[in-house]
């Protein structure tokens, strides 16, 4: 299968090394050219770089005379607007597709912008599908992403085989926007989750508790969770957490802060309360402030505990 893929970042260039080894053949962009040059040294004989969004619409380099139409294009973009800037306008794909395409886009925003470029996307005759991802960088290596899609269930099908050469559980919300929506919800929590493990840990700590007595209590009680189970913040818990190697690697707190925005600014326009949401949003923004908002999210522990 041809895939178009747009957004090469620190998920998608995995990503799209996955599609590759899974017998794929892409046509990539993305506006930093070292990213596409060096996935296309690795497998130059199953990626062509393009040099734009309108020569990938359109099947490749626009250069060449042996341009085929592409099955699917992918794209994992940061942030709402550029969702909006390779989707619609004079030089976005909508305005350059030539053929039959199926569009999902992977990248994390808000719900109404999703259901919005997928209804321009629907009244050109495109189906699409939103299918934000949840495994940070290390599911993305693997090969074992959750997916949470939203669209309809023909179009999901069709993505379904794409989507397991890149992840293992594949998850089909409902309606367009719904990927969004479970999402921001899941991130929301996570975030909360989070910092109520980091104030645990640095309050049983600061009582003299070893850390890993404490933890092992917790995650075998009714204080377990995954931020306590599997991504404990504190140092020398988990030896695979971030914590454990100085919070380097692994989802940026910029990035959980970006994603808390996305679920308060979306509950906002139902207006549904989230306290604890909000709460979370400001804890993390002080963290960021601070210089820190490129360590890994856990690392707010650092701002919750005096030892830290």
């Amino acid at each position: 299968m041809r895939i178009g893929f747009i957004g090469l970042g620190n998920m998608g260039l995995p990503m799209a090394s996955n599609l590759v080894k899974a017998g794929h053949h892409l046509v990539v962009f993305d506006v930093v050219e070292k990213l596409v040059q060096a996935l296309v040294v690795q497998h130059p004989s199953q990626v062509i770089a393009a040099p734009n969004i309108k020569s990938l619409a359109q099947g490749g380099d626009s250069n060449s005379q042996t341009n085929q139409s592409l099955d699917v294009i992918i794209t994992m973009v940061p942030e709402p607007q550029h969702v909006r800037s390779v989707y619609l306008g004079d030089s976005g794909l909508l305005a350059n597709l030539t053929s039959p395409c199926l569009l999902i886009d992977a990248s994390t925003i808000d719900p109404q912008t999703a259901r919005e470029v997928a209804q321009t996307a629907y009244e050109k005759g495109y189906s699409m599908l939103d299918a934000p991802v949840s495994g940070g960088t290390g599911g993305a290596l693997a090969g074992t992403l959750t997916f949470m899609v939203g669209g309809d269930e023909a179009a999901f099908e069709q993505a379904k085989p794409i989507l397991q050469a890149m992840g293992k559980n594949i998850v089909h919300c409902g309606g367009n926007g719904n990927g969004q929506v479970a999402k921001v919800a899941n991130n929301m929590l996570l975030a909360i989750s989070m910092i109520g493990t980091a104030e645990a840990m640095s309050l049983g700590v600061s009582l003299g508790m070893d850390p890993k007595i404490l933890a092992g209590i917790i995650n075998t009680s009714s204080g377990r969770c995954w931020s306590s189970d599997v991504y404990n913040p504190y140092p020398g818990v988990i030896d695979t957490a971030p914590a454990a190697r100085g919070y380097k690697g692994g989802f940026g707190a910029d990035l959980m802060l970006k994603d808390i925005g996305l679920a308060t600014a979306a509950a906002k326009s139902v207006k549904q309360s989230v306290p604890m949401g909000a709460l979370a949003q400001q804890i993390y923004q002080i963290f960021s402030n601070q210089g820190h908002g490129g360590l890994d999210f856990s690392a707010i522990i650092q701002l919750l505990s005096k030892d830290k």
